[in-house]
């Protein structure tokens, strides 16, 4: 399914109002996309619930494909190790774990 059908029905705002939303309801639930237009300027979209979960699914996966090429580009291949990030912040494995040992002893946990 393409995001935006090259042969969505375009109405205007008076010609949307006269024929009434349960008729834009039906056509969008034929699987047709309604483009309503103010001044000639498009200004809404009446789409089904399921090309709108489509446009949601592609908008997640181009956020995660941008997200992963952005990564691969800066990706400098050094790992910094839990050990060296406590010490860097002045803490200690043992006291920590010590320390979730005694919430989760609380019911803290």
């Amino acid at each position: 399914m393409t995001v935006l059908d090259p042969h969505a029905h375009v109405v205007s705002v008076t010609d949307a109002a006269k024929s009434g939303l349960p008729k834009l309801l039906r056509d969008a639930e034929n699987g047709a996309d309604v483009i309503v237009e103010r001044h000639g300027r498009a200004v809404a979209a009446v789409v089904s619930m399921r090309h709108l979960e489509e446009i949601q699914r592609l908008e997640t996966d181009l956020r995660e494909t941008a997200l992963l090429l952005s990564r691969a580009a800066t990706d400098t291949g050094h790992r910094t190790g839990l050990d060296e990030v406590l010490s860097a912040l002045g803490l200690d494995r043992a006291e920590l774990e010590a320390e979730l040992d005694d919430d989760l002893a609380a019911g803290c946990g």
